[in-house]
């Protein structure tokens, strides 16, 4: 018979647990017990009551209500109503919105007109043509180079005035022009093209006279050509520039109706070398076109045609993470087997035209053909699949240098609709990669006034430095005429003009929300555009920034229901129970929140608002009258902002907040106080340039403070309860730490809304604890001198008028070491009064306890994200702050294993880590390189393939001129030494256990008694266990720092596609098209001697130092 029924297995558990608990209890003569249950829980009463009756008299949080009683005439608590908070704000977006789509709509009308007017000048050359290169001011060289001097530059020379606006100098009086390095600046096409646009100056001036707040206005043009102002030297952070505007999100966006592609490879065994190189970079080039509105397949095929990546069964969205997936892939191709295009057709058309549920594009459809060439046309397929409607439009691409006869990619190419590219070398990846979009843009231009629709982008980084911005972009189209009433279908370019998240920001009621409300704005993609979490720490102008609402968040079904509403563009509010990862990514709080959304009128975007049950209210300061009737900077109030009366009222830090238009913001807090008090003596409070809501609340709370200071901290002899210092924080800006020694060691950040124990304390009841912290890599600390202070916090909650608010929160620093003795001196018995305590005698057994019995008892206190604030143990001095899985992994296993700790894992997609190096020798490579055009002018790939190029371009004799004369600058603006990764980290959070709980860990050999119970009103939890007889306990050791997260098998990582929106029109067909134009082949006339001098030129700085070094 089974001693315990599968039924009561648990309850069966416990019982055999508890047994076991009173069999090891049991006392013996002489014998040292394990404290009672009562003892423990009494032990955790002490320290309870002498955390609560020391912290209330020290920080005066009674009296400070008081204060705020006493002053309440001097403001007033006004009520926050989500739903017109958030309608306000969309409007005033939308209004914004709008006035940059005038400026937009003009631009793009007048290039139209200035472009079908001008007249084509075929001789005209570079002196003939006015304008500023934003290149020629720019640094493109290393110290001690001499310049280019195959590259004269005939730029105009221009004054620059610095602008805080643009964070740059500008000129307004000038446009400026960027050009790609691969482009030559004397052909004849952007001659004409610098010729007409230079008319834009005029309209550039014009829109920004009406509209001061605009900033960068671009014309990208189809050639390449980039305009934009006001003029600013280019950014050129000592690389190649690559940058290129047709590659540009915006400008993709902006010129075509969204795509699915499929991209299929021949991979058979005649393509190998440097061919099969040219390949596998075409594609990451190609992949590069493609933006979040977009779906792509990548495909390989010789005799039989599969997906690179296996479990991409279907297209899939052509996100940042799908494309990095897809280069990896591509890499690994390797050449074998016979060609088969039917094979690779097939596999295309049935990606594109089955019927499936997955999200697609919905609009252009294409088919990218990557080959070395073949003579079968698969004309059979075409049939099949593909005419007489012709909705598939198939691009063909010859890469390599061959003898093939390309007629047949020519043929494929025009019979449906398409257009045929060679891709002979190096140099016209990148051009005829993206040329494509020309063709894609037919429908568009000939819609006419049907496709000019101002789209807004996803955010993505300015490249000259503007930071994060949206751009509002609308295609230009060439109105002249092919022939006689013969309708133009070329886009011109596209126009754009650029709105700074930070200005959108402006439009938001930040401070009034409270310190954990906050707005977000989101696009059709679910990604964000206004987030607090949204921060990319790396700056990469090729992509740009996808970080989705639920990553921002902890995810959760309310939010995924939340995300879908706003992306239909529908308005609502729910209030919900949410994690919260704190500022520092250490804490998880699980907190209540009101989620009120709706659409912003006129574009895709949707505008939400989040907060808190106690920011319903906030205070607004009303001291009108006390201004006007005593000069601001002699009041008792403004003096206590001074530095002088730190001595006697303690450091005063006050919020980085734009108080007033005229106000110098600064790093530095005390440079930034002494410019606040600069400009206070200058200007009133009630001044037309100052926020009235901000400096009135900080001027109101510096008086209360300074009243809290006067009456209670003066008076209080800090030493004598252990504290190194006291503080108080508030909604109003102002942090104070008395005494002023303190803010010697004081390092939270002095905008109290930035401050994760501020944040913290207002969405946790009682006292929140935080160590410094700490991990197993750092230094020792010395207990004679270094002196580690706890820091520790509560929320000051009242209600004025039956309205409930917290406007601020107070707190001290502990000195650890005299609370650890004090700690223990709580948690043991030699203080204790309790009848029947037990104390050791001869024929009697004691209870041991944290004091007397340090070398056989473990106390501990432990926060509730699992850091370690107390130990009894001498050793712990240095371990105060660590994870408390680095000080006892056994211990804090069976403290999650019991369920005293929750965890939750969060990712963090904005991370920046260490460029991982190329592996060498036999080994695999842990993460597969993906070149860039950037990696292949690198000059140690350029050694070793020169030697083949130069017998390829003998025979075929193909130079690009400005390919090779490149100007050292990296459009990309990536260090060298990052790259964006995504991070993973685990947070652990106490459960809702409340109850005190006893727990026997079993490790085979050996076992121990644990006992644990919550602190009251704290975030602490107090742990008492012996000491571990045995190591040999097989557990998971529990970590929490923060790890790369390595996809190491994508296909293991799939996750179901997250709801999106694409775009509601499309312009993918127009039966008035002219297909003909569909690509032919080129022949180039050889240049031996410039062939031979290109391929010394790229020779030379790999052979120089050695020349040197002979010397």
């Amino acid at each position: 018979m089974a001693i315990c029924a599968p039924s009561y297995g648990f309850f069966c558990l416990l019982t055999i647990q508890t047994v076991l608990i009173i069999c090891v209890s049991t006392p013996t003569a002489g014998t040292h017990l394990f404290p009672q249950h009562y003892t423990m829980i009494h032990w955790a009463g002490r320290i309870e009551k002498e955390l609560e009756k020391v912290l209330q008299h020290v920080t005066g949080t009674q009296q400070m209500r008081s204060i705020y009683n006493e002053k309440k005439s001097q403001f007033e608590i006004k009520r926050n109503n989500p739903k017109d908070l958030v309608e306000r704000v969309a409007r005033d977006i939308s209004k914004l919105l709008i006035s940059k789509r005038k400026a937009l709509q003009k631009l793009a009308k007048e290039a139209e007109l200035l472009q079908k007017e001008h007249v084509w000048q075929d001789g005209v050359t570079e002196n003939a043509i006015s304008y500023y290169d934003s290149k020629a001011d720019s640094d493109y060289t290393e110290d001690g180079e001499e310049e280019n001097p195959l590259e004269m530059s005939t730029s105009l020379e221009l004054e620059f005035v610095d602008d805080p606006n643009f964070k740059n100098k500008v000129n307004y009086s000038s446009s400026a022009v960027q050009i790609p390095t691969d482009i030559y600046k004397g052909s004849p096409v952007i001659l004409n093209e610098l010729n007409w646009t230079q008319a834009l100056e005029r309209v550039f001036i014009e829109n920004r006279r009406e509209d001061s707040s605009l900033r960068w206005q671009v014309f990208g043009s189809a050639t390449g050509v980039t305009r934009y102002y006001p003029a600013t030297p280019w950014r050129a952070p000592n690389k190649i520039d690559l940058y290129d505007v047709r590659r540009r999100p915006w400008y993709i966006q902006g010129a075509s109706s969204p795509k699915d592609m499929v991209i299929i490879v021949d991979v058979s065994g005649s393509v190998s070398g440097l061919t099969l190189k040219l390949m596998k970079t075409s594609v990451v080039e190609m992949l590069d076109t493609l933006s979040d509105d977009d779906y792509v397949n990548v495909a390989r095929f010789n005799e039989k045609a599969d997906a690179v990546v296996p479990c991409f069964r279907t297209l899939v969205q052509a996100n940042v993470r799908n494309k990095k997936i897809f280069k990896e892939a591509v890499m690994h191709m390797q050449a074998k087997g016979t060609t088969d295009y039917k094979s690779g057709f097939t596999f295309a058309f049935e990606q594109l035209l089955n019927e499936t549920s997955a999200p697609r594009a919905n609009c252009n459809k294409m088919i990218m053909m990557f080959t070395d060439g073949g003579e079968d046309r698969a004309q059979e397929i075409f049939e099949k699949y593909n005419w007489p409607n012709k909705t598939v439009r198939v691009f063909t691409f010859s890469v390599g240098q061959h003898n093939y006869d390309v007629t047949p990619l020519q043929w494929i190419a025009c019979a449906n609709k398409g257009y045929y590219f060679e891709i002979p070398s190096i140099g016209a990846i990148r051009i005829n990669t993206q040329e494509y979009l020309d063709v894609l843009g037919r429908p568009m231009v000939l819609a006419g006034n049907k496709a000019k629709q101002v789209q807004w982008t996803n955010v993505y980084q300015d490249a000259l430095g503007l930071g994060l911005v949206i751009t509002g972009t609308m295609p230009v189209f060439n109105l002249t005429a092919d022939v006689v009433s013969v309708k133009n279908q070329l886009i011109l370019g596209v126009m754009g003009v650029d709105i700074a998240i930070n200005e959108i920001k402006r439009k938001t009621p930040t401070y009034r929300l409270g310190a954990n409300g906050y707005t977000f704005a989101i696009d059709p993609n679910g990604y964000v555009l206004l987030h607090p979490n949204l921060r990319p720490k790396i700056i990469n102008f090729r992509e740009p920034v996808t970080l989705d609402f639920l990553d921002a968040e902890l995810e959760d079904s309310n939010k995924e229901e939340i995300r879908r509403q706003m992306i239909n563009g529908k308005s609502g509010q729910k209030k919900i129970k949410t994690l919260i990862k704190s500022v520092d990514e250490r804490y998880i709080d699980e907190a209540m929140r009101t989620y009120t959304w709706t659409p912003v009128e006129g574009t895709d975007y949707s505008l939400g608002l989040v907060l808190p049950t106690y920011s319903e209210n906030h205070i607004k300061a009303n001291l009108s009258d006390q201004i006007l009737q005593v000069q601001l900077p002699y009041t008792k109030d403004f003096e206590s902002l001074l530095p002088n009366s730190f001595e006697s009222e303690g450091h005063v830090f006050i919020a980085p907040r734009e108080y007033c238009n005229d106000l110098e913001l600064s790093n530095n807090n005390t440079e930034f106080l002494l410019n606040f008090i600069a400009l206070m003596e200058k200007v009133t409070p009630d001044s037309k340039q100052c926020d009235n809501l901000l400096l009135h609340n900080l001027i109101l709370d510096t008086g209360i403070i300074r009243q809290l200071v006067e009456k209670v901290w003066k008076n209080k002899d800090l030493n004598t309860y252990g504290f190194l210092a006291v503080f108080a924080a508030t909604d109003g800006g102002i942090t104070r730490v008395f005494p002023n020694k303190a803010a010697e060691s004081w390092e939270e950040d002095p905008e109290p809304f930035n401050a994760s124990y501020y944040r913290r304390s207002l969405d946790n009841k009682g006292y929140i604890f935080r160590a410094p912290y700490r991990t197993v890599r750092d230094e020792l600390l010395n207990p004679e001198n270094d002196t580690i202070g706890i820091l520790v916090s509560t929320a000051l909650e009242m209600t004025i008028g039956g309205k409930t608010i917290k406007p601020a929160v107070v707190g001290v620093k502990l000195d650890l070491e005299a609370w650890t003795d004090k700690f223990k001196i709580l948690a043991s018995n030699h203080t204790d009064n309790r009848q029947g305590s037990n104390t050791c005698g001869p024929n009697r057994g004691c209870e041991m306890d944290c004091e007397a019995n340090s070398d056989d008892l473990l106390c501990y206190l432990i926060d509730d994200g699992g850091f370690l604030i107390m130990s009894n143990q001498k050793d712990d001095w240095n371990k105060v702050g660590m994870f408390f899985s680095d000080v006892d992994p056994y211990l804090m296993y069976a403290l999650y294993n019991n369920s005293f700790y929750n965890r939750k894992q969060s990712f963090d997609y904005q991370s920046v880590c260490e460029r991982m190096p190329s592996s060498e020798g036999g080994a695999a490579p842990r993460g597969v390189f993906v070149p860039t055009i950037a990696d292949f002018v690198n000059l140690a790939w350029w050694t070793s393939a020169a030697a083949w190029s130069l017998f390829q371009q003998f025979i075929y004799g193909l130079a690009y001129r400005s390919w090779f004369v490149t100007d050292e600058v990296d459009a990309e603006g990536f260090d060298s030494k990052e790259r964006s990764c995504v991070m993973i980290q685990t947070q652990y959070y106490l459960s809702n256990l409340s109850s005190s709980y006893n727990i026997l860990q079993d490790c085979g050999n050996c076992s121990r008694l644990i006992h644990a119970k919550r602190i009251n009103n704290t975030n602490l939890l107090f742990v008492v266990a012996e000491k571990m007889p045995c190591n040999t306990c097989e557990i998971e050791k529990l970590s929490q720092e923060e790890e790369e997260f390595k996809e190491e098998n994508p296909c293991e990582e799939m996750t179901v596609a997250r709801y999106r929106k694409g775009p509601s029109t499309c312009f993918d067909n127009n039966i008035t098209e002219n297909t003909s134009d569909c690509g032919r082949g080129h022949s180039f006339r050889p240049s031996l001697c410039t062939l031979l001098l290109v391929q010394l030129l790229l020779l030379y700085p790999v052979v120089s130092p050695h020349l040197h070094f002979l010397q």
